[in-house]
């Protein structure tokens, strides 16, 4: 059952973030984008920067790559996708080769990475979960990283 999604009043303290965004089933994706960075912005980020491929597979080198250190380094990266199941078994690889890499990247990193890289059964799924107001994953990966954000900087701090 789907929760709907709450506008959460918190600010990221001009915190920076990342999108990794598929091109694939862009109608969707798309929607996701543009609630994430609505998100971003009343929490008050101080820099959102979009990165566009052109697959879920995609989205992990990039991600790779946006994590390394440096001044550019965000403190989170959000990963944006939607892979729609077919008649193979091909998608199921996909999102579990995303979801492994992803996991990988940001234990090794230390940089949140949010995973909504979504793997559905359909286009109804699909339009409930991105295209919905009240339902979007791209709100919630934008919440999610902004309270991750916050996590690691008090873990960061590490009180005497």
């Amino acid at each position: 059952m789907l929760k709907p999604v709450k506008t959460q009043a918190r600010g990221s303290a001009g915190g920076s973030f990342a999108i990794v965004a598929s091109r694939y089933n862009a109608r969707f994706v798309q929607a996701m984008v543009r609630a994430a960075r609505t998100e971003l912005t009343r929490a008050k980020a101080a820099k959102v920067r979009l990165v566009q491929v052109p697959g879920a597979y995609e989205i992990p080198i990039v991600a790779a790559s946006l994590a390394r250190p440096g001044p550019a380094r965000p403190d989170a990266i959000i990963c944006l996708g939607v892979i729609l199941r077919g008649e193979t078994v091909h998608a199921a690889h996909i999102g579990e080769a995303v979801s492994r890499a992803l996991m990988d990247l940001q234990l090794q990193s230390g940089v949140p990475v949010i995973h909504e890289v979504l793997l559905l059964e359909n286009e109804q799924q699909a339009r409930a979960r991105c295209l919905s107001k009240t339902h979007n994953r791209g709100a919630e990966a934008a919440h999610t990283a902004v309270a991750m954000v916050e996590v690691m900087r008090r873990v960061a701090a590490r009180p005497d």
